[in-house]
């Protein structure tokens, strides 16, 4: 197999989510790590590259100096592609640079730390023809896929009613106050932006609705609240929802919830019938049925979708989880690179989030935060 060459910008020693990064993207054989700019600090990049086997030459001090460096390489030894796995200031740029050097690029959500920056990357990908992915790992559950595809054929009927919730815990007491880096940049507006638990898990929450119903949130009323002692972004927030197929939803979410740990579930009710899924128990889709006794899908149990199964890695009964939700957005992120090395078009409708669903996502901050300050009043998204 032709293994897809990557780039990492952050993810150095200590940070969690670029150990996961690549975790992910090695666990189906299409994608090795070759270089990266662990930190911005050269010697702590370099530390971080030998620690997980990349050679000292291929360690930078700036993405600015990876993007220059990897570019004047033969192709068979440069980068494809730019994992880009820090706090959300740091997103835009790098991503920037990189697209515009001819490089595609997979970067951690929210796209960026404003929604100017955003509209303006999808304006730079669009210009550059380069593959963007954005991920919100979520979408990638086997039963999430099974849940979107069930809607799409139209077995639950029409959409009324979306319940869609993500609780957490975490930030219950002033963590950022001591060395706790992720909480630290998480609530400073200068790194993080205009959202809290807003940007950082309601997100997720619009995409995985948007996602699975596929239908888009038009309109949002918003009550956001900040619990945390000296806290200026929130970490708490009820959504009321109105959907472009008339659906009505309800949307909550919040890092205070005490003695949660990460409770994302969704509740989705049609005319015919209703799904139920939680992120905790990602194996079990609950499907309520009008006139039927209720069924539970698994991955790759009967009943299971091609479109949930072709995801499936494992014998029925291993459960699945955050990592491979990960992997799936880097398979099919590595298979649209792919065919494109083999001069085949890009996909009309790729199976991962685009920079559309990015944009989307910041439009969704900004209304919630402004309709929040204007006393919940609706906002159109």
């Amino acid at each position: 197999m032709t293994q897809l060459k990557m780039g990492m910008i952050g993810g150095g020693i200590g940070s969690f989510i670029g150990d996961v990064h690549r975790k992910a993207a090695s666990i189906d054989g299409m994608i090795s790590l070759v270089c990266g700019a662990f930190s911005s600090n050269e010697e702590k990049s370099i530390a971080s590259a030998e620690a997980i086997g990349i050679p000292k030459d291929r360690a930078y001090g700036s993405f600015e100096q990876m993007i220059k460096e990897e570019a004047k390489l033969p192709e068979e030894k440069r980068m494809d592609f730019v994992a880009i796995v820090t706090p959300n200031h740091m997103h835009y740029p790098p991503a920037k640079m990189a697209l515009e050097y001819g490089f595609h690029v997979i970067c951690d959500k929210p796209m960026t730390l404003t929604l100017e920056e955003a509209i303006e990357l999808e304006k730079i990908v669009a210009s550059t023809g380069k593959t963007f992915a954005l991920t919100h790992n979520y979408t990638g559950y086997p039963m999430v896929k099974q849940a979107k595809a069930m809607i799409g054929k139209g077995d639950l009927g029409t959409i009324r009613k979306i319940n869609v919730q993500y609780l957490q815990g975490w930030l219950s007491t002033a963590v950022e106050k001591t060395d706790h880096k992720q909480a630290a940049w998480r609530v400073d507006p200068k790194r993080s932006g205009i959202g809290g638990a807003l940007g950082d898990i309601g997100t997720h929450a619009e995409n995985l609705v948007e996602y699975i119903t596929g239908t888009q949130i038009t309109e949002l009323a918003a009550d956001l609240s900040a619990f945390g002692e000296g806290r200026t972004l929130d970490d708490d927030g009820n959504v009321l929802l109105r959907f472009e197929n008339g659906a009505k939803g309800i949307m909550t979410f919040s890092q205070i919830a005490t003695g949660e740990e990460n409770n994302l579930g969704v509740k989705i009710y049609g005319t015919k019938g209703s799904i139920e899924w939680y992120q905790e128990n990602p194996n079990e889709l609950v499907v309520r049925w009008l006139n039927q006794p209720k069924q539970v899908y698994t991955p790759g149990g009967n009943g299971a979708y091609p479109e949930s199964s072709d995801y499936v890695r494992i014998p029925a009964g291993h459960p699945e989880g955050y990592l491979e939700g990960f992997a799936t957005i880097y398979r099919s992120f590595a298979k649209e690179l792919l065919s494109i090395k083999e001069k085949q078009q890009p996909s009309a409708q790729p199976d991962f989030p685009t920079a559309k669903d990015g944009v989307r996502g910041m439009k969704f901050i900004y209304a919630a935060v402004k309709s929040s300050q204007n006393n919940a009043n609706w906002i159109k998204i």
